[in-house]
């Protein structure tokens, strides 16, 4: 790890303008150490998964994600494993090139733990995420079974702290549904 050294974002994407660490820079930051203390990398694909998705301009992409085993090999035999997902686009057949590539960059940085440029840490993002809630089909139908078991609907979605059925989460319809027809009392 002491011989690696930073690898920071050089390359530019010259399609969408953002910087990048290419898979070559990551190579020329472990080869000397890899060679040096007689060390290989062995790939094997565990899962893949490809698609076709359509591109902006209407053409066709194929769209690859690769469930990557990565065993690192000493010259005693002695090994440890990494296993790593990648994913890769391409209008061509480079989509599964591109998977693998990513996945062994991401291998290499995480059991080298090679330092980037700006290191930062993936907590100091924060995303805002809306809860999942049933369909309007569901809450429909779970009206009509509310209805038919003379169910205070009101007072059954005060109990859930919600203000009409489509409010519902997936986990609070399947406890309503069971408590309903498992005739342990009403909601």
């Amino acid at each position: 790890m002491g011989e690696i050294g930073v690898v920071g974002k050089n390359s530019k994407n010259a399609t969408q303008g953002f910087m990048f660490r290419g898979i070559d820079a990551v190579m020329n930051a472990i080869n000397p150490a890899l060679i040096k203390y007689k060390l290989f990398i062995v790939p094997e694909i565990l899962e893949q998964t490809r698609e076709e998705r359509q591109s902006a301009r209407g053409g066709t992409l194929i769209y690859s994600i690769c469930k990557v085993k990565y065993t690192f090999y000493a010259e005693d035999g002695t090994n440890i494993s990494a296993t790593v997902i990648g994913e890769g686009m391409d209008s061509g057949d480079k989509a599964t090139n591109k998977a693998m590539s990513i996945a062994f960059k991401y291998a290499c940085f995480q059991v080298f733990c090679i330092p980037t440029e700006e290191m930062v840490d993936p907590d100091k993002e924060s995303h805002e995420v809306t809860v999942k809630t049933i369909s309007k089909k569901d809450a429909d139908i779970l009206e009509k079974i509310l209805n038919d078991n003379n169910v205070n609907i009101e007072k059954m979605l005060g109990m859930y702290k919600v203000t009409a059925l489509t409010d519902l989460t997936p986990a609070m319809y399947s406890d309503i549904l069971a408590k309903v027809n498992g005739n342990k009392g009403k909601p």
